[in-house]
């Protein structure tokens, strides 16, 4: 269980990060990372980090695909830690 938690607290970490990286990218007219890539990496047990990091950095907050999947995102999360949990999987 300790493991679970440090490894998506390590996780939730490098998605944050993501959404700083694309932002810094995004004002330097730079190749970003693909809006796919962010909301697989949040659906990915990665929710936390891409939410924050979106709040944080002002990055992807109109678009409407990310209003809509993020949330999603953290309901699925949510059930699956749950899930792990309720079941004794961890």
């Amino acid at each position: 269980m300790k493991l679970l938690i440090l490894l998506m607290g390590l996780w939730n970490l490098i998605t944050f990060a993501m959404m700083g990286i694309d932002k810094a990218k995004a004002k330097k007219n730079k190749q970003r990372i693909s809006e796919k890539t962010l909301i697989l990496s949040s659906f990915i047990m990665g929710a936390l980090g891409i939410t924050a990091g979106a709040l944080i950095f002002h990055h992807k907050t109109r678009k409407i695909k990310f209003q809509i999947l993020i949330p999603m995102s953290i309901i699925v999360n949510i059930a699956l830690i749950y899930a792990l949990v309720y079941y004794n999987i961890v």
